[in-house]
């Protein structure tokens, strides 16, 4: 890692990884280096475990949303010598580069939608409110704004039901890290609902699909600048933390023609370019996917399971930004490869190993095999060992709190204690010092 603070001399176009300080900018900057491809990383905190890569990355930091992430990357822009290619890997980021795709565009190549596909796509309000005029498969959904909303999606969707932001803005991300809240009855929903509306100025209530964390499909994709597919990778979700609306901890390469279908219509509806990424879960009581959410013009955390399967899909994303030839190898092997987040799935694993629901010899069966791991890598440990000793650290601070709230609890539930006067030598008890 060597911090850019002059002028960047590169022989060829640099990928310009923005969030690099996340597993997914993190798996990104390692397949581009690994392709001899230079890489500049963005960062918000360089202090994150994955921002401790020793990969010969130029890092610049900047926060990694709307204004000042524009500035910062026309500032690096002037420092190039060869035009950087825009990976963004948060949300928020794709939405600032987007709206000033017209500022970037002298320094920089993207392939990205239209902006007002990027926006309708991107807030689940929008896109849920799309795919229902696209006859698109989603879950019974309600889009709500108000009180009066919140009570008709009480009385008129099946439960369980989850609630979710449009869009995860600086007060959703201050009061949760969760993408979305489980919630049981209507009664629950209504009071999450007044809890959460101070969170974002419009929520989503949708019913819960049935089915076990084997039943979510995900679809990476890729459309070129004139709109057409080049890439397609299917995988499932075999974990996930936490459990119920956590993002994968463990998933595999599959063969499911439904879940590309899925894509198609997902993204044909639109004119779409760049790279894509779709969810769907299978309900189980139909067998019928249903689309979750889609994560528009970035990678994914499990984008890597696509190239350990043999498909170059973020090379495919550089090379058609720059108007090359896209690489031979576009189609999926089915190798059997896998992805996995060590610490998630161990987290998810144990609880799992608690409810009685896995044992120690299934889980050893789940992950055996051929595997892309998220975050530990033989050539770069450092973010690995650094994710270990943060976590250790907060697993130590959380215990001494617990005991010390319990030392307290033990305080405060003793009886009083009452001080008896004293028996002055010599004199009868009944003549007690006061």
């Amino acid at each position: 890692m060597i911090r850019a603070t002059g002028r960047i001399a590169t022989d060829r176009s640099p990928a310009i990884v923005v969030g690099l300080d996340c597993i997914t900018g993190l798996q990104s900057t390692r397949i581009f280096s690994a392709r001899g491809i230079p890489v500049v990383g963005v960062v918000g905190d360089p202090h994150h475990f994955c921002a401790r890569t020793r990969l010969p990355v130029a890092i610049v930091r900047a926060p990694l949303r709307g204004e000042p992430l524009i500035d910062a990357l026309v500032g690096l822009g002037e420092r190039l010598d060869q035009p950087g290619v825009l990976v963004p890997c948060t949300d928020a980021a794709v939405l600032a580069i987007s709206a000033s795709r017209d500022r970037l565009a002298e320094s920089f190549r993207l392939v990205l939608p239209d902006h007002a596909d990027v926006e309708r796509l991107m807030d689940k309000v929008g896109f849920a409110e799309h795919a229902i005029a696209a006859g698109l498969a989603i879950p019974p959904t309600a889009v709500l704004r108000s009180r009066a909303d919140a009570e008709g999606a009480a009385a008129s969707l099946s439960f369980p039901a989850v609630l979710k932001p449009g869009l995860k803005g600086p007060a959703w991300l201050a009061a949760t890290k969760a993408k979305a809240i489980r919630v049981e009855t209507p009664d629950e929903l209504l009071a999450r609902f007044d809890e959460m509306r101070d969170w974002a100025d419009v929520l989503i209530a949708q019913s819960w699909v049935p089915g076990p964390e084997r039943s979510l499909y995900s679809v990476n994709t890729y459309y070129d600048r004139s709109s057409t597919q080049r890439v397609s990778f299917v995988a499932r979700k075999l974990r996930q933390w936490p459990l119920d609306t956590g993002t994968s901890c463990l998933g595999e390469e599959v063969r499911s023609p439904e879940a590309e279908a899925i894509a198609r219509n997902l993204f044909g509806s639109v004119r779409y370019r760049g790279l894509g990424y779709v969810e769907a879960k299978a309900d189980e009581r139909t067998g019928r996917l249903m689309i979750i959410e889609p994560n528009i013009g970035r990678p994914t955390g499990r984008s890597a399971i696509a190239e350990m399967g043999g498909v170059e899909l973020l090379m495919s994303a550089y090379h058609d930004a720059l108007g090359e030839a896209l690489p031979a190898s576009l189609e999926q092997r089915f190798r059997g490869v896998k992805w996995i987040y060590w610490r998630h799935d161990l987290q998810a694993a144990l609880v799992r190993a608690r409810r009685g629901e896995l044992s120690a010899g299934d889980w050893l069966k789940s992950i055996s095999g051929p595997k892309i791991e998220a975050v530990f890598a033989r050539r770069d440990p450092l973010p690995f060992v650094a994710d270990v000793v943060n976590t250790s650290g907060a697993v130590i601070a959380a215990a001494r709190r617990r005991l010390a709230a319990a030392v307290l609890g033990r305080m405060r539930s003793r009886p009083a204690v009452t001080a008896q006067p004293a028996v002055d030598a010599g004199r009868d008890p009944a003549h007690r010092t006061p």
